[in-house]
């Protein structure tokens, strides 16, 4: 491990590439081919913000948060995190930095064990870490049942005898039981009812206040994102295309796929409705196993132009942005239509 470096970078990742080789069974041979879920991703997480990553299904959001979560090994690249390279650690040397970084997944049901009750799932870590027992994790249990809106009265119930909304609050409760500085939330709302999404995003804004955490938040509900980010990456067949502060990413995006994506967001308004001029994207995102040469979003841009095919356009700010605005388009647009 490297020795910490200080100042406001929680996590850092630079070049992280995750590949996943194409295998086969029986008399097969093993193909040579790899899908690439994650291609050469760089990115910085300041300590306290929420930052979202966003793309269309298959893009490596997902796989991207479980490299930095190290339950999966990353292909090449680095993570840091706190100051501290844990690309390679070991499983002992991960110990301490699972209590720093967890996770709330997608499905509250399918990530709880449906034979445990509450108390157990809530409970679990702080066993695992030999951090409490008996009648003092019993507290701690009724304490983040508490935080997360769940009467501890209810903590021997079982997973099914809860709503789709109060399981995620165990799960975000079980999260937050080893006092973590880093929540990664991965789609923590698109399982549930409309009704109480909501309910789940207000809590997660309100816990990250009080106790000062910083979320990397996945989705693809770009209203969402709007509602909980501080800044944004927009995520294309495992590369990220654009990167800036949440206003200025719904406002003036560069990249013809972040656009595309804003333009796709249903609009209530029908006057609103009517100014805005978009095809959308056409065609399907090509094969993870065989990405396109240059720019990878070149075969469904609009904006189209040879160079496109050719060269990789590098991320970095384009036009009058700042450096906190960057773009990987060789022929970024002026503004929104």
């Amino acid at each position: 491990m490297i020795a910490p470096a200080g100042g406001e970078t929680l996590l850092r990742l630079d070049g992280v590439v995750k590949h996943y080789p194409v295998g086969a069974s029986g008399f097969v041979a093993r193909s040579r081919q790899v899908v690439h879920a994650v291609d050469g991703v760089s990115l910085e997480l300041r300590r306290g913000e929420t930052f979202s990553i966003v793309g269309e299904t298959g893009c490596g959001k997902t796989t991207l948060a479980r490299c930095v979560l190290r339950l999966t090994d990353v292909t090449a690249g680095m993570i840091v995190f706190e100051g501290y390279d844990i690309t390679n650690s070991t499983r002992d040397e991960l110990r301490p930095v699972r209590r720093r970084m967890q996770a709330v997944f997608q499905d509250p049901y399918g990530s709880l064990n449906p034979r445990h009750r509450a108390d157990s799932i809530i409970g679990e870590p702080l066993a695992i870490h030999g951090l409490a027992a008996g009648a003092d994790r019993a507290r701690r249990v009724g304490e983040l049942m508490e935080l997360v809106g769940l009467d501890p009265r209810h903590h021997r119930r079982f997973p099914a005898e809860f709503s789709g909304g109060q399981r995620q609050r165990i799960s975000i409760a079980r999260a937050l039981a080893l006092k973590p500085e880093l929540l990664i939330c991965d789609e923590p709302v698109s399982a549930l009812d409309v009704s109480i999404r909501a309910q789940i995003l207000n809590l997660l804004a309100d816990l990250q206040r009080e106790l000062g955490l910083t979320l990397l938040f996945i989705s693809h509900d770009l209203a969402v994102v709007r509602h909980m980010s501080d800044r944004v990456a927009v995520m294309y067949l495992g590369r990220i295309v654009e990167t800036a502060d949440t206003a200025e990413l719904f406002t003036r995006p560069r990249h013809p796929y972040t656009k595309a994506l804003l333009d796709a967001v249903p609009v209530i308004d029908a006057d609103a409705a009517d100014s805005v001029h978009s095809e959308g994207l056409t065609g399907e995102p090509p094969s993870p196993m065989d990405p396109p040469a240059g720019c990878r979003f070149h075969p469904r841009c609009d904006q189209v132009q040879g160079l496109c095919a050719k060269q990789v356009p590098a991320l970095e700010p384009r036009l009058d942005d700042s450096a906190a605005h960057v773009t990987a388009c060789h022929f970024p647009l002026e503004g929104r239509d």
